[in-house]
């Protein structure tokens, strides 16, 4: 049997195991229990954080021979043949491809046929906004009052496009993006499952390149498996996926803040002759200094940031060495030059005077500290003062004739 990746083999077949959509998981099914089901739905939202999952699910929690229900059994026939993805009941059409009004009539004849042994007909579009103008407006009255037994689901990454009509129609839910502390926690339950031995911090590394989508997460970790085996390093995660070594962002920031202007650029050499992308090492960097502003304002800094335990200990180390109102500065600055090496020739350069120009920054005081010492200096001064009168008035009452 050929090899199931593990995008394919993890995918959820009941709602419970669902991760980070809630929100959609519990409105379904609390509908399918008060037999509240709508005609269309509309499922926006990045990739890979369980569009079209959901919408294979709902299919099969509306013909389960045991339902409708909200757990769908996986064992009838029903089930099995929507799993497989070979039901002629639940029908997935590729939007991207299948654009046309002659696509659209299409389905508005197949549409008014019976399902052959479950109670619904289920149409799932995926990239639905891919659709031509034509095709919607064929679409339309058959959307407004399909038959009894027909279900759409559309699925779409780019709502915004889709027309204001369609969307009036269906019951829309947004998805969200899976929240980086999520995905770490599925990937480390995958990797026991598998057999796999991965490191916190390696972990960490791939969800963080995922942004969100726990389908990547699958993805990359299938590839840093087939690179490493069974026994996986934080330097595998770096090898197999050519990432930067987080450690040159603690090492130039570390520079910065001892204004050591010769060490950023030798790092930057680095950076560069490893073939990184530069605005994607500065944006790394200004989130690197982010989570240093926000360790030196948060007691509890763990509750904000998903990050390693060792790198948290390292962040905070390095943050005890500067003051907060120069992390802020720097932040600025880097950020005024993260808009400039978008639009620069040679985005080297502008990131090495960027940096330089954060080193050589001269050591910030809050303006209530400034104040506290301009009151000092005037105390100072008029006690000065009024002493040399003192002295002044003794010299003229022993001098005087």
């Amino acid at each position: 049997m050929s090899y199931l990746v593990l995008a394919r083999k993890w995918r959820p077949n009941v709602f419970e195991n669902v991760i980070g959509q809630g929100h959609v998981t519990t409105t379904l099914k609390n509908a399918i229990a008060s037999k509240r089901i709508a005609h269309a739905y509309l499922f926006s939202g990045p990739r890979g954080v369980g569009k079209t999952t959901i919408a294979r699910i709902l299919a099969k929690a509306l013909n389960c021979a045991k339902g409708p229900t909200a757990s769908p059994c996986n064992e009838c026939q029903s089930c099995k043949e929507i799993t497989g993805n070979i039901s002629v009941d639940v029908i997935e059409i590729d939007g991207a491809s299948n654009t046309s009004v002659d696509n659209v009539r299409e389905i508005r004849e197949n549409i008014k046929y019976l399902p052959s042994h479950g109670r619904y007909r289920v149409y799932i579009i995926d990239e639905v906004h891919m659709l031509s103008n034509q095709a919607f407006n064929a679409l339309l009255k058959t959307l407004e009052e399909p038959p009894a037994h027909a279900i759409f689901i559309f699925a779409t990454t780019e709502s915004h496009k889709i027309q204001a009509t369609i969307v009036s129609r269906c019951q829309r839910f947004d998805f969200k993006r899976i929240s980086l502390k999520e995905i770490q926690n599925h990937l480390k339950f995958v990797a026991e499952a598998e057999g796999i031995k991965l490191t916190e911090k390696g972990i960490y590394l791939i969800a963080r390149e995922v942004d969100g989508s726990l389908r990547d997460a699958h993805s990359l970790l299938d590839q840093v498996i087939a690179f490493a085996g069974t026994d996986i390093k934080e330097t595998d995660v770096v090898d197999a996926l050519g990432l930067m070594d987080r450690a040159l962002l603690f090492k130039l920031s570390e520079a910065i803040i001892d204004k050591n202007g010769k060490e950023c650029l030798k790092l930057i050499e680095k950076v560069y002759n490893f073939g990184y992308d530069l605005k994607r090492f500065c944006q790394d960097l200004l989130e690197h200094i982010r989570d240093m502003i926000v360790v030196k304002t948060v007691d509890e800094p763990k509750g904000v940031l998903d990050l390693p335990d060792s790198e948290m200990e390292d962040l905070k180390e390095l943050a005890n060495k500067v003051a907060l109102l120069d992390i802020q500065l720097m932040f600025t600055l880097l950020s005024k030059g993260y808009e400039d090496i978008s639009r620069a020739p040679s985005p080297r350069y502008t990131l090495e005077m960027t940096l330089l120009k954060m080193a050589h920054l001269e050591n910030l005081q809050p303006i209530s500290t400034m104040l506290d010492r301009l009151e000092e200096l005037k105390t100072d001064t008029k006690t000065r003062i009024n002493t040399q009168k003192s002295a002044g008035h003794s010299s003229a009452a022993v001098y005087s004739p």
